[in-house]
């Protein structure tokens, strides 16, 4: 058992008639994700449920996932990627309006030790974030055309909001023969907070609005979680908005 556990949840929004997101918090072998489907009124929610599902079926078929030693937390998560990618691919051949479906993944595992580590793989812009001692810190960079944009300065912050390309993403599960996850890893402290979220939530919600939210009372997974989504769909809810929040479990 991790000793981390997550929380999640997943909300249809105001003003979709479907939930695109889905979500897993697997915390028997310390592993969540968040995922937020495209591709038609179908094909995007059964992309996302097909990669978390994928992602659910690998980790319940191994309580050792991160534990032998041979292959890196890291190369782990690339696999379970790759592995969703290509159940994508596959249902996508099943039937016609599933044709072109696609979705990110934001990926977390905790590795447990004297220094429990935080390895991360995700596709697409589906975020992670660590709140820590009042800091708000993002984990991921978007995979997407603006984000492309503003590295070679084209565009500006500000001017990026309201870009008429802003969710074009370069990357995405089922989409293309490979997909390539961006990984990281870093180490965590007693008092972190881990959030992973769609899209949803960054929409209706600026970072420094985020930080707010978790400064504000208990820094508990579950009321976290509800702060988040409630606070997004106060502000419009355009999007489906999914959160999972993971925390230490108290000694």
């Amino acid at each position: 058992m991790s000793t981390w556990f997550g929380v999640g949840r997943s909300e249809i929004g105001l003003v979709r008639s479907v939930n695109q997101d889905a979500f897993a918090v697997i915390d028997t072998v310390g592993v969540w994700a968040v995922a937020d489907g495209m591709g038609g009124h179908v094909g995007g929610e059964v992309a996302a449920q097909t990669a978390i599902a994928t992602v659910q079926a690998e980790a319940a078929a191994s309580s050792h996932l991160f534990g032998n030693g041979q292959t890196s937390p890291a190369d782990v998560l690339t696999d379970l990627i790759s592995r969703a990618h290509d159940a994508i691919l596959n249902r996508a051949k099943t039937k016609s309006k599933l044709k072109g479906m696609g979705t990110t993944i934001v990926l977390l595992a905790i590795v447990s030790g004297p220094v429990p580590v935080a390895y991360l793989a995700h596709v697409g812009d589906s975020r992670a974030y660590r709140f820590r001692s009042g800091t708000l810190t993002p984990l991921t960079k978007d995979h997407t055309l603006i984000e492309k944009y503003l590295e070679r300065g084209i565009l500006t912050t500000e001017t990026a909001k309201t870009h008429p390309e802003r969710h074009v993403l370069t990357r995405a599960l089922g989409v293309g023969v490979t997909v390539k996850p961006t990984t990281t890893a870093f180490p965590l402290l007693p008092e972190d907070v881990v959030l992973l979220c769609s899209d949803g939530l960054t929409k209706m919600l600026e970072d420094e609005d985020i930080r707010a939210v978790l400064a504000v009372g208990e820094l508990d997974p579950s009321q976290v979680c509800d702060r988040l989504v409630t606070t997004a769909l106060d502000r419009g809810g355009e999007d489906n908005v999914t959160v999972v929040v993971i925390a230490p479990r108290s000694p």
